[in-house]
């Protein structure tokens, strides 16, 4: 009968069946390791980033990351598969506490999913928890697991009580979204406002640029989905049942390696053999690194609830259950439901039946609440003693430390932040109020870190190209790059975008004849870092994504291969033409892609709108569009190309830094980076030019 399947005697082979075990359990190690790999990198770009609520870039809850997290957890399910040595029954104990761990990790992501989102990735990490705990409670009842009987029940409770405050907070994200909106937008209109008025005062601009950049930060800081998720009363429970989950992981392993004789194990091995180690070990540090960040926001939302120490509080209103933890549940329930049953009688019994059950998810949910209140309350009390005395000491300290804050800063930046009020930009929700003083507090000047931040590492090729970018006349040449002489290509003009104009000048630079190889290297490098600033400046929406896309190819192919679509630029340099030459040479190329694409294309140029055009299509278009605008320009001048080439792209970067310095921590950097050379920068020539209006003056 041979070696596999039924022997002579026809009882089955089992001699093989677990021979491929400790692979199995290398395959849950290494599940366990991209876990903790992928927390540790969301921990490291928390502090790189100074984001304490730990943003879920790398870690988050998808279709991905449950399925790895289903593997790291196959010891958990495993419901035969003797156990018989105390690191195999501490396997199955570190395999259900990395649940506990990588849910509360995540918990913040779920701020930034879209609501069908949501509902796809809740139940299907509830379908994971509720099996791993009907396993475990099987393997509890058959002898598989027969230690630490307390601990395992200890955490599937606290996995359980997971599952329901997360799916709970999961319901609160849309109302959250749509009040958070409505409050960014009035703020938005102050802030212009201010803006407004503060351009007609006799402040210098670079401080009515800082002053803007810190309004919109701190709008855009506290109204970050995943930072309201992360200071939430529901998260800040979290944490604390993270911590209580690792606790009673550790406090086995501890008691496993110190008082071994404590526990009674059977002789023998498990079938995973050496690699229960291994799962061991991996899955021990993944819990160690995961909490980090939970037992992060959890004290962080504490200093949010006691920022002044040692005076007295009433906590009463704490215990009130705000309007949006349950406004969505409450409309839920108001809503009809569009069943096909005409029986009266049946759609009545429906609709009982879901208004008792939302009744019911109501009481839950404020249920939820109140414990997580209670749980804060308990870790305030806790840790304001321990939070009262560091600032005893930190006070003692600063006494005998010398003040050197604003000598070791540049001017009088500090002196001018420290006199914007910003409490009135603190976006916060009902119950909240503390969070302004502690913005105020600890954030006031949050502008100061990306500054020192970024002139540690300001982009060198990028300052040498900006430093060509300040005539004398101001910006006045930058409109000789576009001429309204030159014809459209096409019946209605393509949209541009400021990275393709930008990729565009570059390539014509490398192109003409007179510059050497030192300076397209340092050209190339200070676009390279340019193009970092006006990509997260720029709009990513509307019709100009097909542009942005045509840019980015356009500059691999620049950057890397000195090609500009199928031209070689640096060859078509080095053949002895001259620039006017050269200028028609990339002119008819990009000529002949359009009229290629339009020949072939002709009922598709006809229905689709220039926005939807191909990106070489796209390309050719600005490259047809400022060769002939040089062109006609350099009949009527006599002047060195190269320089107005590098001086029109300097120019753009400067411009478009200048004219959207609004937002988020990119923009913050790249003001600040950017500082030194914009400092002398003539910016009231260019202030005023839209993203459009360069676009006609470059071409």
């Amino acid at each position: 009968m041979g070696k596999l399947g039924c022997g002579i005697d026809g009882v089955l082979n089992e001699a093989k069946f677990s021979e491929p075990l400790p692979w199995i359990g290398v395959y849950i190690a290494a599940a366990s390791l991209a876990c903790a790999v992928a927390m540790a990198a969301d921990v490291i770009h928390g502090f790189r980033h100074w984001k304490l609520w730990f943003p879920c870039k790398f870690f988050t809850i998808n279709a991905t990351s449950l399925t790895i997290i289903t593997v790291a957890v196959k010891l958990s399910v495993d419901l035969n598969t003797p156990m018989p040595r105390g690191q195999d029954q501490l396997a199955k104990l570190s395999s259900t506490a990395l649940i506990c761990t990588v849910m509360c990790n995540s918990m913040p992501s779920i701020g930034t999913m879209e609501n069908k989102e949501i509902l796809t990735n809740i139940v299907a990490l509830g379908i994971l928890v509720i099996t791993v705990i009907v396993n475990i409670c099987i393997q509890l009842g058959t002898g598989v697991i027969f230690v630490f009987e307390l601990e395992h029940a200890l955490i599937m409770f606290l996995m359980l009580v997971l599952l329901v405050v997360l799916s709970f907070s999961a319901l609160t994200v849309p109302t959250i979204k749509r009040y958070l909106e409505l409050k960014y937008m009035k703020k938005y209109e102050m802030a212009q406002k201010e803006c407004s008025k503060a351009n007609e005062t006799d402040k210098p601009l670079e401080q009515k640029l800082r002053e803007a950049l810190m309004r919109y930060w701190m709008m855009a800081h506290t109204c970050s989905p995943q930072f309201v998720v992360g200071r939430s009363v529901t998260c800040t429970a979290s944490g604390a049942l993270c911590l209580l989950s690792a606790a009673t992981l550790a406090e086995a392993m501890v008691r496993f390696y110190l008082v071994p004789e404590s526990f009674k194990f059977c002789k023998g091995d498990s079938d995973y053999g050496w690699s229960i180690n291994l799962v061991l070990l991996t899955q021990a540090v993944a819990v160690g690194l995961g909490t980090i960040a939970p037992a992060i926001r959890w004290f962080l939302a504490i200093n949010f609830r006691c920022p002044s120490r040692g005076r007295k509080k009433g906590y009463s209103r704490e215990y009130r259950l705000e309007e949006y933890w349950i406004r969505t549940l409450v409309e839920m329930k108001e809503c009809p439901l569009n069943i096909p049953v005409r029986n009266r009688l049946c759609r009545r019994i429906v609709h009982d039946a879901k208004v008792k059950f939302l009744n019911l998810c109501i009481g839950i949910q404020g249920g939820i609440v109140f414990t997580s209140k209670v749980i804060r309350l308990i870790s305030i009390l806790f840790m304001s003693v321990i939070l009262l005395c560091y600032d005893c000491c930190r006070d003692q300290l600063m006494k005998f430390t010398p003040d050197n804050s604003v000598g070791n800063d540049s001017g009088s930046e500090l002196p001018h932040s420290s006199k914007l009020d910003l409490s009135r930009f603190v976006l916060h929700l009902e119950g909240e109020d503390s969070l302004v003083e502690v913005m105020m507090k600890d954030n006031r000047d949050a502008t100061d870190y990306w500054r020192r931040k970024a002139r540690k590492r300001q982009p060198k090729y990028l300052m040498e190209l900006l430093e060509l970018s300040r005539p004398s006349e101001g910006f006045k040449g930058l409109t000789e790059f576009d001429s309204f002489k030159v014809p459209s290509l096409d019946t209605e003009e393509a949209p541009n975008c400021w990275s393709l104009s930008l990729v565009t000048l570059t390539s014509i630079a490398i192109a003409v004849p007179s510059i050497d190889s030192y300076s397209i290297k340092h050209l190339i490098a200070g676009v390279n870092e340019g193009l970092v600033y006006v990509r997260n400046i720029e709009d990513m929406q509307g019709n100009l994504v097909n542009s942005r896309k045509a840019a980015d190819v356009v500059w691999l192919g620049v950057e890397l291969y000195h090609r500009w679509l199928n031209v070689d630029i640096r060859k078509l340099s080095l053949q002895g033409k001259n620039t006017r030459e050269i200028l028609e040479v990339l002119s008819d190329s990009a000529n002949n892609i359009f009229m290629e694409f339009k020949k072939c294309n002709a009922n598709l140029c006809l229905l689709d709108s220039p926005s939807k055009w191909p990106i070489k299509v796209l390309a050719a278009n600005s490259m047809y569009r400022i060769c002939q605008s040089i062109l006609l320009d350099y009949e009527n001048r006599n002047y060195k190309m190269t320089e107005r080439l590098f001086e029109a792209i300097g120019v753009m970067i400067t411009s478009r830094l200048e004219s959207r310095s609004n937002g988020s921590h990119g923009r913050v950097a790249s003001f600040h980076k950017l500082n030194s050379p914009l400092d002398n920068t003539p910016f009231s020539e260019s202030a005023s030019l839209t993203p459009n209006e360069v676009y006609l003056s470059i071409g």
